[in-house]
């Protein structure tokens, strides 16, 4: 997976990759134009849109509704270092779900792959060039 970043000027940047491209930026009380999400909320909405796809999938395959599924996440700002503190995710799915289902979704949403690279943290290696 490649994803190239380039400078769009002040704090506005493109992320790009399989011809596909979002931006970020920052508010406006940071130096920004609020014109786009920054970094740590495209990251917590990647996280979010993972577990949507998991959740979802799990209902499709198991022929169950799955309209109206959505995910709600939420991260609290911590320090030394600055970083995302407690992730939560609420997924809502269709009511009526049996509690075999909701377990079943619970244990589907666990298995996306962000989700996993935050319980197992990958070795990150910065080069300058």
């Amino acid at each position: 997976m490649k994803i190239e970043i380039q400078h769009m000027g002040d704090v506005q940047f493109s992320i790009a990759t399989r011809g596909h491209v979002i931006y970020s930026d920052q508010p406006e009380d940071n130096k920004g134009y609020d014109e786009a999400m920054t970094p740590p909320e495209i990251f917590l909405g990647a996280l979010g849109a993972c577990a949507a796809y998991y959740a979802v999938d799990y209902l499709k395959r198991n022929k169950l509704p799955f309209e109206g599924t959505h995910v709600t996440a939420h991260a609290e700002k911590a320090k030394n270092p600055a970083r995302l503190g407690e992730i939560s995710m609420h997924v809502t799915v269709p009511e009526g779900l049996s509690e075999e289902h909701r377990k079943g979704v619970h244990a589907a949403v666990e298995k996306c792959i962000l989700h996993n690279t935050l319980t197992h943290p990958p070795q990150i290696k910065t080069i300058i060039g």
